[in-house]
């Protein structure tokens, strides 16, 4: 076996293995081999070059899970191209400003869509489209040689694999990169964690521009396993959700806990559901432990419930937990982080100098990426020196408080700054107040959190109008056009003057009050 020292080569490595074997299999009933998207994917990175494409160039693609979609994906891996998955259903207005950072040198659709391509090609006129569903592209692609592109050997463990964009403090969403060396990691760690085989298979509910579906793609594909993918329309859909997870005989699911908790209060699962399915991960938020005691009484006896955790900056997930009964012992408590994986340490940055244990996370390792693209001056923040260390050691302050429980586990305490976590989606509130500040008729903006529960909250954002004549209505609609719908504030009240503190600044504690 050859050394694997990039994505693409150990690509090739699981292709040749499982050559027969299914990669991915729609529940429209298509399918497709290892062979095939090794294949495909070979010619797509031909494609590339052949359009003056090269390594550490930037594409991005409005990907809706198509095989082209994800073998454009590998064919960047096999070429030191960096991918970056963007939602095709997100406002322009995001859009753009994502554009504006990574600077794609080609954007590539799953299918035509003519809003999102239209404003693309407007703003972007030198930029060139490709639609991988088009019948001129796949005849280009299917013409091109299929055996695997030699030039992957130069690609470093260095080189960027993506960008991942998440919500910004400035109003400007921001690009976390990984590199191959940290996916690497993040998939012997998924295979060890999970215990996969190549008779896994995944769910991919995620969507894939967003953080969870990085374990869904690569813990599948780089270790021999099939992969499901589930289109937004089904995922919505809670009884057909199910359905074809049950046809589809999943063994391995990983989601936002608001999706389970979605399936459990439509009373679409049931304890005879999921019959294939041998372990279920949820994170990215924290999950209602009502909730989660429901899906735990419904499948303890036949599936192991992990409840992980990890910032998008660090290659998705750094810690996992497996839910036993007596996590349910108190209700009133987020069940724990769990212990910090094998390949990653960590430092605790304490809030009050007399608790060692308390204060914010920091994270330590191979799994730690290499910051946000195109923007040094929010990486020089957040990526910093281990002022413990005698030597170069970076680590990542995540924002997120923690407490180091006499049992050595981490639990979640909360954010650090004005950082939340909503639907399962990091959102900076400031990026919420920015979009309204774009409107011209706003003349004040505060964008607050209320918790409801340990678990549950909601955002809500106070103005005052410079034109009387808007109403909540007119907010509400002119700032969907601007934000996606998880960063939608559940309520708008308008004021005539915002409260102010000593400094002069909007005071949002009384605005939480309100």
């Amino acid at each position: 076996m050859h050394y694997q020292y990039n994505l693409g080569l150990g690509f090739y490595n699981i292709a040749e293995k499982h050559q027969s074997k299914t990669a991915l299999r729609y529940p429209d009933g298509a399918s497709y081999s290892y062979a095939e998207i090794n294949q495909l994917s070979n010619q797509i990175a031909r494609f590339l070059i052949q359009n003056n494409l090269s390594a550490g160039d930037v594409v991005a693609i409005f990907n809706e899970k198509s095989v082209f979609a994800y073998s454009l994906m590998l064919a960047c891996l096999k070429t030191g191209i960096i991918y970056t998955n963007l939602d095709v259903s997100s406002p322009w207005a995001r859009i753009e400003k994502i554009l504006n950072t990574c600077l794609p040198k080609a954007v590539f659709f799953d299918r035509e869509e003519s809003e999102t391509i239209g404003a693309f090609k407007k703003s972007f006129s030198k930029t060139p489209v490709f639609v991988l569903e088009h019948d001129d592209i796949k005849s280009k692609i299917s013409a091109l040689n299929k055996d695997n592109f030699q030039e992957t050997s130069v690609v470093h463990g260095s080189t960027p694999a993506y960008i991942m964009f998440t919500s910004g403090s400035t109003g400007f969403p921001k690009g976390a990169v990984m590199t191959h060396n940290n996916v690497l990691n993040f998939i012997q760690w998924g295979k060890q964690t999970f215990d996969v085989t190549p008779e896994d298979v995944f769910t991919n509910a995620n969507p894939i521009y967003f953080d969870n579906s990085v374990f869904d793609f690569y813990t599948s594909l780089y270790n021999g396993a099939t992969l499901v993918p589930l289109s937004h329309e089904l995922v919505k859909n809670a009884r057909q959700l199910v359905q074809a997870i049950n046809q589809s005989a999943c063994t391995i699911w990983f989601s936002v806990p608001s999706l389970l908790v979605y399936l459990l209060t439509t009373k679409a699962l049931s304890k005879n559901d999921f019959p294939s399915i041998k372990r279920i991960s949820f994170g990215g938020e924290g999950f209602p432990k009502n909730k989660l005691k429901q899906l735990y009484d419904m499948f303890n006896d036949r599936i192991t419930l992990y409840n992980v955790y990890g910032p998008t900056e660090c290659t998705c997930i750094c810690s996992s937990y497996i839910i036993n009964a007596a996590d349910f012992d108190n209700m009133n408590e987020l069940a724990p982080l769990g212990n910090i994986a094998p390949n990653f340490g960590y430092e605790i940055i304490p809030i009050d100098a007399e608790n060692e244990n308390f204060g914010e996370l920091a994270l330590i390792g191979p799994c730690v990426g290499a910051g946000y693209y195109n923007d040094f001056e929010r990486t020089s923040k957040s990526f910093v020196q281990n002022p413990k260390s005698k030597y170069n050691q970076l680590m990542y302050k995540t924002g997120d408080v923690v407490e180091k429980g006499s049992n050595g586990y981490l639990y979640f305490r909360g954010r650090i700054d004005n950082q939340i976590k909503h639907m399962g989606y990091r959102i900076e509130l400031e990026e919420v107040e920015a979009a309204f500040s774009t409107l011209d008729y706003v003349d004040e903006i505060g964008v607050v959190y209320e918790k409801i529960s340990a678990e549950l909250g909601q955002i809500k954002a106070f103005v005052s109008l410079a034109d009387k004549n808007k109403d909540t209505a007119t907010l509400m609609a002119d700032i969907k056009k601007l934000l996606p719908p998880y960063m939608v504030p559940r309520n708008i009240t308008i004021l005539d003057v915002l409260p102010k503190n000593a400094n002069g600044k909007i005071d949002r504690k009384q605005l939480s009050n309100l």
